[in-house]
């Protein structure tokens, strides 16, 4: 039920107009002046206010000023004579909404203004309903938007970032490299006799040993490291602004946390429990792009498993042999 004040320091006034509305359906309220109408709507959530522009005490205008001031939901419509027409007009500017003119010549123009006043405020709230869903609308889809873009760089297993991120990252990181002349080392990893552990424990549990592996790389990683899964149980470690054997200690150090760490049904593995291999390759020491740096460290990942795997091998510290011939095993 809309609340309607009606502020008049006429009471006859107050009493028609409080009768006519009452019988409308509206829920009337009266105040004699300005001041006690401020102190109702100051207690009392009202939707319309009605008021004369001539009050004793605080006029109309001033009365429009301070609701407006309190709150500006509430819409106003002013009653004046055509003595005082240019403060109606005043009064418009000022916020209200629209005006009556004294004396009625027709109750009902009354009843028609106020359900004109209503319509306004049912408008004003559908269009605040409807802005209120755009913006939770805007809010899934950029929601949404992210999660696309997420799923898109990221590995849906483990997530750590994607083959596609990857290499675009890495790009960039070589560029910058190049132009300040900085180091980069890019790790190589791959999980020893995976395939042995999946025949014989099954892809569930494998997805599991490779979701624990990505957590100890990401925790031991630097925060200035990229860790991504490069597909199956291959991983690889972006190390910017590092040399080759500082990378290989970190290399040694992935190395170790993965096989001191438990898995179930470790022990049946071949080497008695889950390990893993990593290959080193250095920028610009070993490779000028970011292609040949992956295949530098592919190739160095190849030699720690011919070697018997668990190990880290830098292209670095392959024998001349080695590096010609590429990968061995």
């Amino acid at each position: 039920m809309y609340r309607i004040l009606v502020v008049d320091d006429e009471a006859s006034l107050r009493g028609v107009l409080s009768e006519l509305l009452s019988e409308a359906g509206y829920y009337v309220e009266t105040a004699a002046s300005g001041e006690a109408a401020l102190e109702r709507i100051r207690d009392t959530e009202f939707h319309i206010v009605i008021t004369d522009i001539r009050l004793g005490g605080m006029s109309g205008i001033d009365l429009i000023r301070h609701i407006r001031a309190m709150r500006s939901d509430v819409e106003v419509v002013v009653m004046t004579s055509y003595a005082s027409f240019s403060t109606a007009v005043e009064a418009l500017r000022l916020g209200a909404y629209d005006y009556l003119q004294k004396p009625f010549e027709d109750l009902e123009d009354v009843l028609a203004l106020v359900k004109r006043t209503v319509d306004k405020i049912q408008l004003v709230i559908e269009n605040r309903r409807l802005m209120g869903d755009l913006r939770k609308k805007n809010d899934e889809l950029e929601a949404l938007n992210l999660q696309i873009r997420e799923l898109a760089v990221h590995d849906g297993l483990t997530g750590l970032y994607n083959y596609r991120y990857l290499h675009e990252m890495l790009r960039t990181e070589v560029t910058r490299s190049q132009r300040h002349r900085f180091f980069l080392s890019l790790l190589m990893i791959d999980v020893d006799h995976f395939k042995h552990y999946n025949d014989h424990h099954g892809h569930l549990e494998g997805d599991e040993v490779l979701k624990r592996i990505s957590r100890i790389l990401m925790e031991r990683a630097r925060r200035s490291d990229t860790v991504a899964r490069s597909g199956g149980e291959e991983f690889v470690v972006v190390l910017p602004e590092t040399t080759g054997d500082f990378a290989v200690k970190i290399a040694e150090d992935f190395r170790k946390a993965v096989s001191e760490f438990r898995f179930p049904n470790g022990e049946s593995q071949p080497l008695g429990r889950i390990t893993i291999s990593l290959g080193v390759a250095e920028f610009p020491a070993d490779a000028g792009d970011s292609r040949l740096l992956v295949g530098r460290a592919d190739q160095a990942l190849y030699q720690a498993k011919a070697a018997g795997r668990n190990r880290v091998c830098s292209y670095g510290a392959l024998p001349a042999s080695a590096k010609r011939l590429g990968k061995t095993a």
